[in-house]
């Protein structure tokens, strides 16, 4: 083989492992960063919702990411969805939506075994 063709080889092979590889860490990774890769706009819903369908994080006793992003939505009607994380507060579990509505960021911490809210910020979007 000549110089060119294997390094034409070489790159095409390190090219497959790349894409294939960032497909694997994408599917890896929790639904958060899902939501967080389809709000930058990958072509994904704000949502979480893909064309393939990537199934919701749940905690062991407790509801989906999915779950809790509907219950913030309900209560900040006609918001976005920016990122959704799992995380402590007040001793407890929960997920926590961060939702965009006009000039305003809303953190709605909804509880990750029961689903209610825990706790509502609204800050000042800048």
């Amino acid at each position: 083989m000549t110089r060119i063709a294997k390094i034409t080889v070489g790159t095409l092979a390190t090219a497959a492992l790349l894409i294939g590889g960032g497909g694997i860490a994408l599917a890896a990774q929790p639904d958060s960063a899902a939501i967080t890769a389809t709000a930058a706009g990958t072509g994904a819903t704000a949502t979480g919702a893909t064309g393939t369908a990537a199934a919701p994080v749940t905690t062991s006793a407790g509801i989906s990411s999915r779950k809790a992003v509907q219950i913030a939505r309900k209560r900040v009607p006609g918001a976005r969805v920016g990122k959704v994380e799992r995380e402590w507060e007040h001793g407890r579990r929960v997920w926590k939506v961060e939702l965009h509505r006009g000039a305003w960021e809303y953190d709605v911490y909804v509880s990750a075994k029961t689903g209610k809210i825990i706790k509502l910020k609204r800050d000042h979007d800048d």
